[in-house]
């Protein structure tokens, strides 16, 4: 019989994942006088997906005056749009300044997480890099692992069998040498249209291998000035008042991705016009034009990505792979691409990536389990049958229009003020009742069902089976703020020490 590692400690919350979700639970944490908690993250360092993806170009496509949260500015973004190495900065900085370094257990994969109904207690199980098992106990749990956590590797027949490199744009081998040598590319999601530009300016040749053209507006990003940096710094509410003006220019946009589709067509319209301006062979624009919808993927935004693809070392192939051999790429057309690296752009398991360790919660009840239809939540934030249980970019909260950071600090919010009210009220734990979360998921559903993410004609990483969306939010942020302004007790049930 194997003898149970021994409990490491008791903490009131532990925080699993260090990215924007969980370093920004921990500075709330820290800023409400609660110091009780740890972190843990099994990478190196902090900054989720800003840690993990380091292929070249890796940027982000939200203004910098948006990706940073509300109550930690920075006045000290160099560009319109921050790139992986400054926001993984940005998020060093904060875990300095809020003094986090203490609470952090990195080089930690948290392998199970269990509820114990006799002492209300979650006990979380975790393996160190060295092998060495830890187990805690935590009245509370935050999981913060993050939507874009898991990488998709593709199923393609023979991938095995190639004898150069292959990597995941989200496990970049920066040893690699690509100087000289034949890359392809599989995919056509945001990754890839960063990684294009950067690797033609490398590689002896650049492959990509496209089984559904997105849809791409001009990316207008600027070096940030010293003047307007001192602004920022400077001058009491200049930068709150122009992230006000940013974040309105992008909520606006809510309704066309929502209700209106048909506002989309006006995007759709520059689209076409920029791409006309960019590429100059018919029969190029004619394969990279979507035949779908407008919103229906992500929008990607690039202006140096069609210049790239029309380089003399550039070649887009529609065709679709059929089979990977040991020294390239054969497609359905029955041509062999010569390849001596392979780079897989095919993006995140975003719909299934929440919950990427056993968590058992109530009679032993397992969350994978109890979301083989679909991964759901009340708020995106608890399940019934797991007390006390909270996450961060749950089911349902991710957008097409704005930035994440918003309704990462929306549910900061909705966990702190569920704290607060379990204290007031003397409860050890609650549970958030079925019917209500059955009921809002319900209308939840049928909202989307109305959305351009259903009825735009695609097949996206956004969807489980046919209709079903369990990424999506289809309202605005605003109203995402509004239902969770505060903790409704009632919603659940209370469990009592």
């Amino acid at each position: 019989m194997t003898t149970p590692t021994p409990i490491n400690g008791h903490h009131d919350v532990v925080i699993i994942g260090a990215g924007f979700g969980g370093l920004g639970m921990g500075m709330r944490l820290k800023q409400e006088g609660r110091h009780d908690f740890i972190i843990i993250e099994q990478e190196v360092g902090v900054g989720g997906t800003w840690h993990a993806n380091r292929y070249p170009g890796a940027a982000c496509d939200i203004p910098s005056l948006l990706y940073s949260f509300s109550f930690a500015p920075t006045p000290d973004w160099s560009r319109s749009y921050p790139g992986q190495e400054e926001i993984e900065q940005y998020l060093n900085d904060c875990v300095a300044d809020f003094e986090l370094e203490p609470h952090l257990k990195l080089r930690t994969k948290v392998l199970s997480l269990d509820w114990d109904a006799a002492t209300q207690h979650w006990t979380v199980t975790a393996q160190q890099r060295g092998g060495q098992e830890m187990r805690w106990t935590a009245r509370v749990i935050v999981s913060a692992t993050g939507a874009l956590s898991r990488p998709v590797m593709p199923d393609i027949p023979g991938l095995a069998d190639f004898q150069g490199p292959v990597m995941h744009t989200a496990r970049w081998q920066g040893e690699v040498n690509l100087g000289e040598r034949r890359v392809g590319i599989v995919g056509t999601g945001a990754s890839a249209i960063q990684i294009v530009p950067k690797l033609v300016d490398r590689a002896a040749q650049v492959v990509l291998f496209q089984r559904t053209p997105p849809w791409i507006l001009p990316k207008h990003d600027r070096v940030r000035p010293g003047w307007r940096r001192w602004l920022y710094a400077n001058v009491p509410g200049m930068q709150r008042l122009a992230r006000g003006v940013v974040y309105a220019i992008h909520e606006v946009r809510a309704p066309a991705f929502i209700r209106w589709t048909g506002l989309l067509k006006a995007s759709e319209s520059q689209a076409r016009k920029f791409m006309e301006r960019q590429v100059h062979d018919p029969a190029l624009r004619e394969a990279l034009t979507p035949n779908y919808r407008m919103g229906c993927k992500r929008i990607l935004i690039a202006s140096d990505f069609y210049p790239a693809i029309q380089r003399r070392n550039a070649k887009l192939v529609t065709s679709s792979i059929e089979k990977v051999v040991s020294d390239g790429v054969v497609t359905t057309d029955g041509e062999h691409h010569p390849l001596d690296v392979l780079v897989l752009a095919t993006g995140f398991q975003a719909a299934t990536a929440l919950a990427p360790f056993p968590i058992r919660g109530r009679q032993g009840q397992e969350l994978n389990e109890a979301w083989r239809d679909g991964a759901q939540a009340y708020l995106g934030t608890t399940v019934p049958g797991f007390p006390n249980f909270f996450m961060l970019v749950g089911p349902n909260t991710t957008l097409g229009h704005n930035s994440m950071v918003y309704m990462i600090e929306s549910q900061i919010r909705y966990v702190l003020d569920a704290l607060d009210r379990m204290a007031q009220a003397h409860l050890a734990a609650v549970d958030t009742r079925a019917e209500v979360s059955e009921a809002y998921n319900a209308q939840l559903q049928q909202r989307l069902q109305r959305t351009i993410w259903v009825t735009g004609g695609c097949t996206s990483w956004y969807r489980v089976g046919d209709r079903r969306i369990s990424t999506l939010w289809p309202h605005s942020t605003l109203a995402f703020r509004w239902h969770t302004r505060r903790f409704r007790l009632d919603d659940h049930e209370p469990l009592r020490a």
